[in-house]
């Protein structure tokens, strides 16, 4: 008999997320009801604002419920149907949670052709980290032709895409990553200009080296010490779009302000947080335009598979806090 093996949040991780935080059992396989269909998941994607998900504080969408399935972006294949809009065959990808077999009325679902780019690939840089780096990027940072865009994460799932984007619009990438094996891959295989380590241990320096003309569009994916740094070198009126802080996910206390705050009002910088969902009436243009690119080769896309079903996801999740990933993270079910 077939079961559904799933991943349920079973209590609200204190530090890093462990193993115990989670239930994972085989339960009956869900049948659709009317109007609904299944899928069978394939791929589930590891997103660092996972961690917020499940901690108890306000954030921009309710927690994931204790003993619910774990929130989580998948991409599969239909299997069963009652959606007159999706048959068995079909292959979709959509807010799914961790687990083997989901169920889905259409809402925040879409079909994907895997004719065009690996099934994998669409919730990944064909799906929301690629519309957040585009959304985060042009309608926040707007970057200018001979503008110096810089971002942290550069090699993760997000920050790949936003200066290889920057770059197509004509401005300086230059990214912060850990480590030089991460630094020459955002260099010698995304086409950044420059990528400073942040692990190097001279952050600010090298950072100076890397903009002699200052930062005009910082995308922030961190915070913390690498914020403080890069807020020393923005420029006159420079832009902020801030779409993450993993730097303080785990934090067990509260996290101390930037100590370069003032430069905000020096520089008369605009900083404004965002999610993806925020321009929903413009995905369609995102969408097209990320692919257009991709099949140009203008947008190159790396997927940091793991195996291991969804028995190994407490620990595949962690790799996101702690740099172990190049690319995007994904867990093969």
């Amino acid at each position: 008999m077939t079961m559904n093996r799933v991943v349920r949040l079973k209590s609200r991780p204190v530090g890093m997320v462990k193993r115990d935080d989670f239930e994972i059992a085989d339960e009956p396989l869900p049948e659709p009801g009317e109007g609904e269909f299944r899928v069978k998941v394939e791929y589930v994607s590891l997103d660092p604002a996972m961690r917020g998900w499940i901690s108890p504080g306000k954030s921009y969408v309710p927690p994931v419920e204790l003993g619910a399935v774990m929130r989580s972006f998948a991409a599969g294949i239909v299997d069963q149907s009652n959606h007159p809009d999706y048959k068995p065959g079909d292959a979709v990808a959509g807010m799914l949670g961790v687990q083997h077999y989901a169920l889905s009325k259409g809402e925040r679902c879409f079909k994907v052709d895997p004719s065009k780019a690996p099934l994998e690939r669409w919730i990944g840089g064909l799906g929301m980290p690629g519309q957040t780096a585009y959304f985060g990027l042009l309608e926040i940072g707007t970057p200018q032709p001979g503008e110096t865009v810089v971002v942290s994460a550069a090699s993760g799932a997000v920050g790949s895409l936003v200066g290889q984007i920057a770059r197509i619009k004509g401005a300086r990438a230059v990214g912060i990553a850990g480590g030089p094996e991460k630094c020459r891959y955002v260099v010698e295989e995304l086409g950044f200009d420059a990528c400073v380590d942040y692990k190097g241990g001279n952050l600010a320096e090298e950072l100076k080296a890397a903009c002699p003309d200052g930062i005009d569009v910082y995308f922030e994916n961190v915070g913390g010490e690498i914020l403080d740094a890069v807020l020393a070198r923005m420029n006159m009126f420079g832009r902020i779009p801030v779409c993450g802080l993993i730097s303080a996910y785990n934090s067990t206390e509260p996290v101390p302000g930037p100590v370069n705050f003032r430069s905000i009002l020096v520089n008369r910088l605009t900083v404004r947080g965002f999610i993806v969902f925020d321009f929903q009436d413009k995905m369609a243009e995102a969408n097209e335009k990320l692919g257009t690119w991709h099949a140009e080769g203008k947008l190159k896309m790396r997927e940091d598979v793991r195996e291991g079903g969804v028995d190994a996801f407490p620990d595949v999740l962690n790799l996101l806090y702690t740099g172990g990933n190049l690319g995007k993270l994904v867990l093969k079910l």
